[in-house]
């Protein structure tokens, strides 16, 4: 298909019911894991977190997700735990912290079934030089036993990829790429200081294509200044003419008393609640013409992806990098800010570079924040991943499993009484479901079989708004 890069497509009108306003505009948690990181304390039980490490079965399949902290420029729009190091000398640094890390891990772990999901993250990891990136991928293949047929996958910044990384990913056996496009908008992309020509993004697919890293993802956003349904539409059309595999498509949360660069950002060209639902309807739409599959709140899938087959059998599962087929129990984390899982709790490094590096290099795995899991947080969890992964699960199910009555729940269902009320889930006994045209307030939802929050708290400002 011709994609006209100057035209956005004509649609169909959308619009939020005023109904939704108020709980549209409620913070919530993004349900990447529960609890939450704002249930995260300081100074976990070392002692705890031991005896997690140690618990892991001897045939047990592990993940491992890797924190690369830099990126040459900030994007003003950006959340992430990032910082512009202004040459490479800080980088070569951090990898050699990384690589003790490394080591420490392989010291520590028992014996396991090996490394079958190998994720990173950013930042931007490409920020590595090819030579160093090669050094860290076979460190991690060796202290962590990655298989052969692992998934091994990377975000990456199309405008500092060049062909010598783009072959040592492949050398080093990456299979899976995601790039963060955003928006294609020249206009869109002044505003939030990030120039990102379509043609710079194709070259990058078709490079990494012809390196037989055949995996790709895009990352679109939604919410950004200046952005209208239109104009979404026709980013994500550009976007889906180079068909790569998942797109997910996240709405900007404007935090700036968070992330002080946001500041740089007029507030006044920022669309409203009403606007954003409309460009994500607009998205939705667009993606789905295409003939890409919605998955859960925010991606979406080409039909033969694994992503869209593990929807169809119910095996689809969320952490922090999103939805995901990885069903591992334990995540293994390293760099600053990583946060680890355990089916005990989780544990989060130190976010700070320097305080993660003096740790890592006197010996110590450098854990700073986490909190354990009691069986009432992994009954919740699942009922809240079960909704967040399918929009739907049935409660009673998930309630026999952890044999605990339905009952155990009333509270919960008194809420999403008031919720069905007003058109945002469907309750048929003890099923619970969120129809299509409410996906975008599927967190609001989940919310109500949160012990640590609900939709009737008062907002906490550390999370993304609903919509």
């Amino acid at each position: 298909m011709r994609v006209d890069i100057a035209t956005p497509q004509t649609l169909m009108e959308f619009s939020m019911r005023p109904e939704w306003f108020d709980l549209a505009q409620k913070p919530v948690p993004r349900y990447t894991s529960y609890p939450t990181a704002a249930q995260f304390e300081d100074n976990p039980d070392a002692d705890a977190v031991s005896s997690w490490i140690a618990g892991i079965g001897p045939s047990e399949p592990i993940s491992v997700y890797v924190h690369v902290p830099f990126c040459e420029q900030l994007c003003w729009y950006c959340g992430c735990h990032t910082t512009v190091p202004n040459g490479y000398t800080r980088i070569g640094r951090f990898v050699d912290v990384l690589l003790k890390e490394i080591e420490l891990w392989k010291a520590k772990l028992p014996q396991h079934g090996g490394g079958v999901h190998l994720h990173f993250g950013g930042g931007t990891p490409n920020a590595l030089n090819p030579k160093d990136m090669l050094r860290v991928l076979d460190s991690l293949r060796d202290a962590f036993c990655i298989d052969d047929d692992a998934e091994i996958s990377i975000e990456l910044d199309p405008r500092t990829l060049n062909p010598e990384m783009i072959q040592s990913l492949a050398a080093g056996g990456v299979t899976r790429a995601s790039l963060g496009v955003q928006d294609f908008n020249r206009t869109v992309q002044e505003a939030i200081n990030r120039i990102q020509p379509f043609l710079l993004v194709k070259g990058a697919v078709e490079a990494l294509r012809g390196a037989d890293i055949t995996a790709i993802n895009f990352d679109l956003l939604y919410g950004l200044p200046h952005q209208t349904a239109e104009s979404v539409a026709h980013s994500a059309e550009m976007a889906a003419s180079l068909k790569p595999d998942r797109i997910s498509a996240f709405g900007y949360a404007h935090v700036p008393w968070f992330a002080k660069h946001q500041r740089a950002i007029d507030e006044k060209t920022l669309p409203d609640t009403k606007a954003r639902f409309d460009q994500f309807e607009a998205l939705s739409e667009t993606l789905v013409d295409f003939g890409y599959v919605q998955i859960g709140l925010d991606h979406f899938a080409r039909e033969e992806d694994a992503l869209a087959g593990a929807l169809k059998i119910g095996a689809l599962h969320r952490n922090f990098q999103g939805y995901t087929t990885d069903s591992c129990r334990t995540l293994i984390a390293l760099g600053p800010s990583g946060i680890s899982e355990f089916p005990g709790g989780f544990v989060q490094n130190a976010k700070d570079i320097r305080d993660y590096s003096e740790s890592v290099m006197a010996g110590d795995i450098p854990h700073r924040r986490g909190v354990r899991r009691t069986d009432e947080d992994r009954l919740r969890s699942a009922v809240i991943e079960r909704l967040m992964c399918d929009m739907q699960v049935d409660v009673a199910k998930v309630c026999q499993r952890f044999d605990v009555p339905l009952s155990h729940f009333a509270d919960a269902f008194e809420l999403l009484r008031g919720l069905e009320r007003l058109g945002i889930c469907d309750v048929t006994g003890s099923v619970v479901q969120v129809p299509v045209e409410a996906r975008v307030l599927l967190r609001s939802v989940a919310q109500c079989f949160d012990a640590y929050s609900s939709p009737n708290a008062v907002p906490a400002n550390r999370h993304a708004k609903a919509v």
